[in-house]
């Protein structure tokens, strides 16, 4: 059974690492507030420097959460033995490592992802990830499928892109390739997703 995550609201960015240097071993990891743009209440923490002060100690953002007009919340939780990198946190680490504002346990996560390969494997951001080779030679060879996989919204474009690329063996690889193009030829995605028009995807 799934355990629920407690709701945290913190002032700044120093009270979110001061509550990170004392809770950083605790394994569940919270719901954290954030405030959209535009207003600085309940807190002036931003997006941002939430996920700073998260690696600095070992923790890594998850999905968010509508909450109310003015919040959403995000879910921190400490990183999984085997969670992958993406190159976007790898560079923010080593900044973060240079302005010498990792905790002992953020630089324990760097090191681990360095010994075991996933830093060298880190995955592209949804804003610069690209279709790979295999993957296109795959829609090439099924029409229904590279038609669906163009009218992807950038959510459901990412979601089989990540997927491919953090594939950590060849047979996997194209295990999943071969998955998400029989899905795609399918007419199906992985998140819901409306129709880009009445007419059928594939239908002559």
């Amino acid at each position: 059974m799934a355990i629920e995550l407690a709701e945290l609201i913190v002032r700044d960015a120093a009270a979110w690492r001061a509550w990170l240097a004392t809770h950083h071993a605790d394994p569940a990891g919270v719901w954290l507030v954030l405030a959209k743009k535009g207003t600085e209440k309940p807190t002036s923490l931003t997006y941002d420097q939430a996920l700073e002060e998260a690696l600095c100690h070992g923790w890594i953002d998850g999905q968010a959460r509508r909450r109310d007009e003015a919040t959403y919340r995000q879910r921190f939780t400490p990183r999984r033995r085997r969670s992958a990198w993406s190159k976007r946190n790898t560079g923010i680490a080593e900044r973060l490592r240079a302005e010498g504002r990792m905790h002992p346990a953020g630089h324990a996560e760097v090191e681990r992802a360095k010994a075991d390969g996933r830093w060298d494997a880190a995955y592209a951001g949804s804003a610069s990830i690209e279709v790979p080779p295999d993957l296109a030679e795959a829609l090439a060879a099924e029409p229904k499928a590279q038609a669906m996989f163009e009218t992807l919204n950038s959510q459901n474009r990412y979601a089989v892109l990540y997927r491919i690329a953090t594939a950590k063996r060849p047979d996997t690889r194209a295990r999943r390739i071969g998955q998400f193009v029989a899905m795609l030829a399918r007419g199906e995605t992985v998140h819901p997703q409306r129709p880009t028009s009445e007419s059928e995807i594939g239908d002559d």
